[in-house]
C-alpha cells in the first residue's frame, strides 16, 4: 500500500471525486484504501487538508461540512492528474505484489 501526502494525495482525492461525485471524509478514505492508498497521521485531517487546497484551486467545492464534491478542472490539469493517478495506482500495485504488506492500521491510523 503506497502512503500519499502532498501533491499525491491532492491529486488522487480530486480523481476520485470526479468519479464517485460527492462524498464524505470517510468515503473518500475508504476509497483510498480501495485503490491500495494509505495516508500517514489523521486521515481525516490529512484528507481535509488537501482537499482544502484544491478548494482553493477551483477544483473541489465543499457542499457541506464533511461533504465534497468534483468541480471544473481545465483539460490539461485533468490529464496530468488522470495521467498521474494511474502511474500511483501501477506502483500501489507493484508494491504489493513485490511482498510489500498492506498497512492495516486501525482506523484513522493511516499508515502508522
Amino acid at each position: 500500500m503506497k502512503q500519499l501526502h502532498g501533491i499525491e494525495l491532492r491529486y488522487v482525492l480530486t480523481r476520485i471525486l470526479s468519479q464517485i461525485g460527492p462524498a464524505t471524509i470517510a468515503e473518500l478514505n475508504d476509497a483510498l484504501v480501495r485503490w491500495d492508498f494509505c495516508v500517514s497521521g489523521r486521515t481525516s485531517k490529512a484528507i481535509s487538508d488537501a482537499l482544502r487546497w484544491e478548494i482553493g484551486r477551483g477544483r473541489v467545492r465543499r457542499l457541506r461540512r464533511g461533504v465534497y464534491g468534483h468541480a471544473y478542472i481545465p483539460h490539461a490539469t485533468e490529464y496530468r492528474i488522470i495521467n498521474r493517478v494511474l502511474e500511483l495506482r501501477a506502483a500501489a500495485e507493484l508494491s504489493l505484489e513485490g511482498g510489500q504488506k498492506s498497512c492495516h492500521s486501525p482506523p484513522g491510523d493511516g499508515c502508522d
